[in-house]
């Protein structure tokens, strides 16, 4: 059963990432605005879900520092892992526009969460201010994203009302969270069946299982050459973990950590953030090198906390 759930999870992985990219490219195209509000705003919330939903139980469970682990290494598992994947599958080019203005959102959002959880409390207040820089971030991409015209539609794809194309993106996301549910819940078992201690299980599977949307969205995108729908996933789905899903955690209930052992966490969180900087400023090119390099830092950071 274990192996099933695996394999289920695996196909609902691929089947809603494909569903969720097609759709999103389509309601861009549809509505008249740029792919990458939609990235940023409707695919960045629907793959930051499973953060949402484990961070809730977490905290409302009396289980603050696995909340906050969720968010934090959700994050760098996105640069590191997902980031470095998909540019070793193809080889991401960045414009100007998404340097100047998406990538210092997420730079100022974890430059604001850092200091919010660095007294080991996050409050209902920083929750509020958290969710207004939210807001403040929605509107700013939909006043820099269009409207546009609409762009050329691909070879096969037949114009479609735009309620349709929502619920596509809907399918799409609601594909991915079971698949991921799926896959964790077998990975597990069999990792418990093998005699892997929980600890172990939690550092990977749980860590980098809410963050599998971005990985299986990502990587369809790449297969499909949509540059601007990988970048603007890892980039919003961060904006979001910060904001959103650490903001309504809050909200709901006020989380208390010890601080001694999220200050690490938090600042290799803000280097995996600003390594994006240098590598795409070089070229605006996200290369296959590139992605090794994100790729073996984020196996060094995995391997440094099992030691």
């Amino acid at each position: 059963m274990s192996v099933v759930l695996v394999v289920v999870g695996l196909v609902g992985l691929y089947l809603g990432g494909e569903l969720l990219v097609r759709n999103a490219s389509a309601l861009a195209r549809t509505l008249g605005i740029s792919p990458m509000v939609i990235v940023l705003t409707v695919v960045a919330f629907g793959t930051s879900a499973p953060e949402l939903a484990a961070t809730l139980v977490a905290a409302l469970r009396g289980a603050p520092e696995l909340a906050l682990a969720n968010v934090v290494g959700s994050n760098v598992a996105n640069v590191g892992l997902i980031l470095g994947l998909t540019a070793l599958a193809y080889p991401l080019v960045a414009s100007w526009s998404f340097l100047r203005r998406e990538v210092p959102w997420m730079l100022a959002a974890t430059v604001l969460a850092m200091p919010l959880l660095y007294d080991g409390r996050l409050g209902r207040l920083e929750g509020l201010v958290l969710w207004a820089a939210l807001v403040v971030f929605l509107v700013a991409a939909m006043r820099s994203g269009g409207p546009l015209a609409p762009g050329p539609r691909p070879a096969g794809e037949r114009p479609g009302r735009a309620w349709r194309t929502v619920l596509g993106v809907a399918a799409g996301v609601a594909v991915l969270a079971y698949g991921a549910q799926a896959l964790v819940a077998g990975a597990t078992a069999l990792a418990q069946a093998w005699g892997v201690p929980e600890r172990v299980i939690g550092l990977t599977l749980v860590a980098i299982g809410t963050s599998l949307p971005e990985l299986a969205s990502s990587l369809v995108a790449a297969l499909r050459r949509e540059t601007d729908i990988i970048l603007g996933n890892i980039v919003g789905s961060n904006l979001f973990n910060l904001l959103a899903v650490l903001g309504t955690a809050a909200i709901v209930h006020p989380i208390a950590v010890p601080p001694a052992g999220l200050r690490v966490d938090l600042w290799i969180m803000l280097a995996f953030a600003l390594a994006i900087v240098p590598l795409l400023l070089l070229g605006r090119r996200l290369g296959r090198r590139d992605g090794a390099l994100l790729l073996v830092a984020y196996l060094a950071y995995v391997g440094w906390l099992f030691a």
